[in-house]
């Protein structure tokens, strides 16, 4: 596509084509040798503001969208086998931690795959698991759970209320039936509708509502009703999420010619607008492309869940941790048979104490992170800060990529002092943050083998 800046032919690039959640890229991991100890890589990191992710690879059903680490269902004692190995590992991670500097976290959050795939007894577990193991009171910091609306049972929803959940995200994605079908999502408006009310009754202090625009036979008028429907519960949060169709998930074996489409590329474009400007007319403040928040909505702590923060420990086969060095996981695939491998190999391992696949994190990626964290973010990036931890100006550090957004427009805030996004800028963060990604970094993406 092509616009005019100031008079001038600019070219921009497409506007889907990765979403920078984290940086570096999981596809840029790769086998470790050799494996460091998880005390060596600990040794000397900061304790005093970690975070905690637990991560549960299981869902009722798979939708036809998502590539996330997960399987469908789970055969009997599987996931009792899964909570020991986890037990394992959280064991084996606190011992690397030491006592000199006893670990302090911020936040904590169980996400997946569905955690309320887990039984009330189970979810108990896994809170005990954090709780005992590393040492987190879950009850005096914000703790964040992800849920489908068949799995916010009333038993499951206490458990978590009771042990100090302040957040529940609920994955609605639609709520007309005949795109929840074209999603590969199978859910009726009236288990939707019921899970909703069983949230608000259980008190969480935070309900957040996903959304997805771009479904085939979405309309303005559609994506409309959904919005609505959605604002109806007065969510604390909303996230609008375009649909990617990836390989290897359930659209992607069947209509991936989609992802070239540029009429569809347009049409994602149109709802968002559409999204963000009838959310920011009831009330809510955009935080991110995808985030939006309500403005009376209660805070949720000083990192208000950004997992990509250096500090964060990991637990689970599907987890990722962060050092300020290195960032490690396991290994990742999207096919079925492949995710079951790897949740068997898993739940099988005794030794936790080293890492096995992750990628070094060197000075110029580290400012890569720092820059894309705050600049994906509506907020935006204080040079200051920048300056402080790099001693460097993301400006000499950036000129043609920060050169390039001015050119498109998408580039505002107050220079030399603050670096923030347009409108439109914002609109384009999943094109904006490839460009930023490191040579190296987009050449092991490149040469990842998907399974």
């Amino acid at each position: 596509m092509t616009v005019l800046s100031a008079g001038v032919p600019v070219h921009l690039p497409r506007p889907y084509q990765s979403y920078t959640y984290a940086y570096p890229h999981k596809t840029a991991y790769r086998p470790l040798s050799p494996q460091p100890s998880l005390a060596d890589l600990w040794a000397g990191e900061s304790r005093q503001s970690l975070s905690l992710y637990l991560h549960i690879p299981f869902c009722e059903i798979r939708c036809g969208f998502c590539n996330l680490f997960t399987r469908i269902g789970a055969p009997e004692g599987l996931t009792g086998r899964y909570l020991d190995a986890v037990r394992r590992q959280a064991a084996a991670v606190r011992e690397a931690l030491g006592d000199a500097e006893p670990p302090r976290f911020a936040n904590a959050a169980f996400g997946g795959g569905t955690p309320t795939y887990l039984e009330a007894s189970e979810l108990e577990r896994l809170c005990d698991i954090a709780e005992r193991e590393m040492g987190v009171d879950l009850r005096a910091v914000p703790l964040s759970v992800e849920a489908s609306p068949s799995t916010a049972t009333a038993d499951r929803l206490a458990v978590l209320v009771e042990r100090g959940t302040t957040r529940l995200s609920l994955g609605v994605q639609s709520f007309v039936e005949d795109e929840s079908r074209a999603a590969v999502r199978p859910q009726r408006r009236s288990e939707v509708e019921a899970a909703l009310a069983r949230i608000r009754e259980a008190a969480v202090p935070v309900l957040n509502i996903d959304l997805i625009y771009g479904i085939d036979g979405q309309t303005a008028a559609s994506w409309r009703h959904s919005l609505d429907a959605a604002l109806a519960w007065r969510p604390e949060e909303i996230y609008l999420y375009p649909l990617y169709i990836r390989p290897l998930t359930g659209l992607g074996r069947h209509t991936d010619q989609r992802a070239a489409d540029r009429e569809w590329d347009e049409q994602r474009l149109n709802r968002y607008r559409e999204g963000r400007d009838h959310l920011l007319s009831n009330g809510y403040e955009q935080v991110s492309m995808r985030m939006f928040r309500r403005s009376d909505a209660p805070p949720q702590g000083p990192d208000d869940y950004a997992c990509q923060t250096d500090g964060m420990i990991g637990l689970g086969c599907g987890a990722r941790s962060y050092t300020s060095k290195l960032h490690y996981s396991f290994d990742y695939a999207v096919s079925m048979r492949e995710i079951r491998g790897i949740i068997d190999d898993y739940t099988a391992t005794e030794d936790f104490s080293r890492a096995l696949h992750g990628r070094w994190v060197d000075e110029d990626e580290a400012r890569r992170r720092h820059l894309l964290q705050s600049l994906l973010q509506a907020e935006g990036l204080a040079v200051a800060e920048y300056r402080s931890r790099f001693g460097t100006d993301p400006q000499d550090d950036f000129p043609d990529e920060l050169a390039a957004l001015a050119g498109r427009g998408w580039l505002e805030g107050e220079p030399p002092t603050w670096l923030r996004l347009s409108a439109e800028g914002l609109a384009h963060s999943d094109a904006i943050g490839p460009e930023f990604f490191s040579p190296a970094v987009r050449a092991a993406m490149a040469d990842y083998e998907l399974k």
